[in-house]
């Protein structure tokens, strides 16, 4: 069994040991419990105190969701204008209070129900000089942890708030060696080559004997060695051969090496020197960030522009020739709110977040806009300076999946 799965199992065994307490419900209320109820005709909730009674449903075909009631008395429609009713909507950090008006022969509520539909409510009814009221719970995507099983499981937390989006470009790309640490090497008298001391591929250092050349015009024999540390990328000379002018060894320092990147021409406008950008190996694995050091000014056969960037290779963690995958950073987006893309999970048809209010942790639907890497703007659905999850959010959604919270109205 992986880590994952045990930590998640795990999480559900300590989880359902601290279920929501909300308490004991007043005495002088009907206590309802959730998920279990009578409905009525319009398929709401059915709220009874003697020959009264109010069926309430939460109505959302076609339009943002709302509540209706319908009222009758031993079992006969009453004129929704006789009644005064009033729903009390108490939330994780807040409380709605709708009214009603009649509207044919329900009462319609006055504001928009938001998401997510997980409340306390209380429904308080008049009609002459008769008062009846109810409480009932309907929670959906919550669960309570306690803050050393939150720390337990590196439940991580932050305040909803501003943040800075880095717009990008993905490119494409090749890890090449850089001119200014290439070193092609001849001899300096021509002669005949007695010995060649490297191979093709070899790391050598600075200094060390590449091949001895007997010189044709003094016959004294003479080392050739290298200019510079780094690595034998081509080799022509072999012992008995001339060597006539020509280059004999090409040794190129890879500790210092370029990202050739391909710009193509809708980009170009966008890409400037200095420009940051974070380069990876297209096969995976770890990538670096540099800025581009370069542009060609001159377009390739297939109309790109070559991007240079400057990358240290001491630690030999790039071969030549590597092909790369790289994100150019073009603009910076100031959005007013943002999450971390790190806490989202899924929920219902939703994506959302969890908010943390105290002990307890509820889903937020979450209206989504741009985005980059690490976050994602917030058009609605978040109150700034909300707390809510950003690491660890797996086992919030495994508890409540569990628990089997519902959309049930």
């Amino acid at each position: 069994m992986n880590t994952l799965l045990k930590t998640i199992l795990l999480a559900g065994a300590l989880l359902s040991l601290t279920a929501c307490d909300t308490g004991p419900e007043p005495e002088a209320m009907d206590e309802i419990a959730a998920g279990d109820y009578e409905r009525g005709p319009n398929n709401g909730r059915m709220l009874r105190e003697g020959a009264f009674a109010v069926e309430l449903a939460i109505f959302e075909t076609g339009l943002p969701p709302e509540f209706r009631a319908w009222v009758t008395e031993n079992g006969q429609p009453l004129e929704p204008t006789s009644v005064d009713l009033k729903v009390t909507l108490t939330r994780l950090g807040a409380e709605d209070e709708i009214e009603f008006d009649a509207q044919g022969d329900y009462l319609r509520g006055d504001q928009v129900v938001y998401e997510p539909h997980s409340f306390l409510v209380t429904v308080e009814a008049r009609r002459g000089g008769a008062g009846h009221e109810w409480q009932y719970e309907s929670f959906e995507g919550r669960t309570q942890i306690s803050p050393e099983m939150a720390e337990a499981f590196r439940i991580e937390t932050m305040i909803a708030a501003p943040a800075t989006l880095a717009e990008t470009i993905e490119v494409y790309g090749t890890i090449v060696p850089n001119p200014e640490r290439v070193r092609e090497v001849s001899a300096r008298f021509d002669g005949v080559i007695q010995s060649v001391d490297v191979a093709l591929s070899q790391m050598v250092d600075q200094g060390q004997r590449l091949a001895t050349v007997e010189s044709n015009e003094s016959l004294q024999s003479y080392a050739i060695t290298a200019p510079i540390s780094g690595l034998v990328m081509e080799r022509t000379a072999n012992a008995g051969e001339q060597t006539n002018g020509r280059r004999l060894f090409t040794i190129v320092d890879t500790s210092s090496i370029w990202a050739e990147l391909a710009i193509f021409p809708s980009d170009r406008s966008r890409v400037a020197v200095g420009s940051d950008v974070e380069i990876a190996p297209a096969t995976g694995g770890d990538s670096i960030i540099g800025s581009i050091s370069h542009l060609n000014p001159v377009a390739n056969a297939n109309q790109s522009i070559t991007a240079r960037v400057s990358l240290d290779n001491s630690d030999g963690r790039w071969a030549l020739g590597t092909y790369i995958n790289a994100s150019i950073k073009v603009a910076e987006i100031e959005v007013p709110l943002a999450v971390k893309r790190s806490g989202l999970q899924s929920f219902r048809d939703f994506t959302v977040v969890y908010a943390q209010i105290g002990d307890e942790y509820e889903v937020r639907m979450l209206d989504l806009g741009r985005q980059d890497d690490e976050w994602i703007e917030v058009l609605g659905g978040l109150q700034p300076g909300t707390r809510y999850v950003t690491e660890n959010s797996y086992v919030l959604k495994a508890d409540v999946e569990k628990s089997g919270a519902s959309h049930d109205h």
